[in-house]
């Protein structure tokens, strides 16, 4: 998992960076369950963010730090390979939740 120092993406108006929590792979019953059937990932890291919308001229700050544990919706944000990651880049508003 990388590190907010390592991160070479910078997002722009209220985009946030998530490192998904990879969710451990249980097997029941014997029956192996192929990623393509496996629920997304709602939970994760948040390891960039940007420096938020502007409205009315004036730039409104983010509620959301690098570090902060969070929930978000299941079919939010777009999924770009970051290195050997993948991550998502999601506007704050679609983040449903920090945890912790």
């Amino acid at each position: 998992m990388p590190t907010a120092t390592k991160v070479a993406i910078k997002p722009l108006e209220d985009r946030v960076v998530i490192m998904p929590n990879d969710e451990v792979e249980e097997m029941r019953g014997g029956l192996y369950i192929p990623d393509t059937a496996k629920e997304k990932p709602t939970q994760g890291e948040v390891i960039a963010v940007g420096p938020g919308r502007v409205e009315e001229g004036n730039r409104v700050p983010m509620d959301i730090a690098v570090g902060d544990k969070v929930i978000y919706g299941k079919y939010s944000g777009t999924q770009y390979q970051l290195g050997d990651d993948e991550v998502i880049i999601i506007k704050a508003s679609d983040i449903l939740a920090k945890i912790g």
